[in-house]
């Protein structure tokens, strides 16, 4: 069932547990996250990435995610990730997103409370949710590299973002990053604390990928809502691919596909499990 990004989180919330957010850019993605979920009976965000653009363009996948939201036994938020304009995010609204993602983080404060504000605004006469992201996160699918501490959400500064920009959920940057870790990331949790003892707003960890099941336990405990999880899953669908093709030598591209989308759904249940406290 369709769900907005307060309801999901609020469900996960009530037990203890985080909400997993997954990035769905083709229907092997959706079906795995989903049907994950479903086995699982605990809600999902499926997500859409502004930089998945030239890979699977927003007016193509974005209704089939709004369809297979509405008819999923458990209730889905379709979220659009990293939206890097708010052109594109009033696109996902239209489509029927329930949350948007304004991510101005590589600007200065005061452009990004105004941005997310303009952005808030549009969404809220919608219905639609707002993630926005204090702190900055390197090297975006990219991995980490460089002083990551250079980029840590200042937890004095979050009180007058959430009053400037009224968003609905944060994301802050304590030394995670996205895509693979080229070297071990340098993780201050205590930023979590700090930001936690400031305000309830549902904080959100990005570059969730790569870490260990203790670490997701204990940012959980520590008071983050959503965690953002996608290319370890899109690594086992690759690799279930290349390697289903490797054993057969000549073959349909749907088999590929499906042991593809089989690696994943495998993937979602570990990482939904743990988010969920079931493992």
């Amino acid at each position: 069932m369709l769900a907005s990004l307060k309801e999901v989180i609020q469900i996960s919330k009530s037990n203890g547990r985080a909400v997993g957010a997954f990035n769905t850019p083709n229907l092997e993605c959706l079906n795995a996250v989903i049907g994950a979920a479903e086995e699982l009976s605990v809600p999902v965000i499926i997500s859409h990435a502004q930089l998945h653009e030239d890979v699977s363009p927003l007016d193509n996948i974005g209704e089939i995610m709004v369809m297979k939201a509405a008819k999923a036994k458990v209730p889905v938020c379709v979220h659009l990730d990293h939206g890097e304009d708010i052109e594109y995010c009033k696109r996902a609204i239209e489509i029927g997103f329930t949350s948007v993602m304004i991510d101005k983080s590589a600007c200065s404060f005061e452009e990004n409370a105004a941005a997310t504000r303009e952005m808030t605004d549009c969404a809220h006469a919608k219905g639609v949710d707002v993630e926005a992201e204090l702190g900055r996160l390197p090297n975006r699918e990219g991995g980490s590299s460089g002083n990551a501490a250079d980029l840590y959400t200042d937890p004095n500064l979050v009180n007058e973002f959430i009053d400037r920009s009224r968003c609905d959920a944060l994301a802050i940057a304590f030394g995670t990053a996205h895509g693979i870790y080229k070297v071990k990331p340098v993780l201050n949790l205590d930023i979590i604390d700090a930001v936690r003892a400031k305000t309830d707003i549902p904080l959100v960890m990005h570059g969730g990928s790569g870490i260990s099941h203790d670490v997701y336990r204990d940012v959980i405990r520590r008071g983050i809502n959503k965690i953002n999880y996608y290319t370890y899953m899109s690594y086992a669908g690759y690799a279930a691919a290349k390697a289903h093709a490797e054993a057969n030598g000549a073959g349909f591209f749907h088999d590929m596909a499906l042991a593809a989308q089989n690696a994943m759904k495998e993937n979602a249940l570990i990482t939904l499990k743990v988010f969920s406290g079931m493992e």
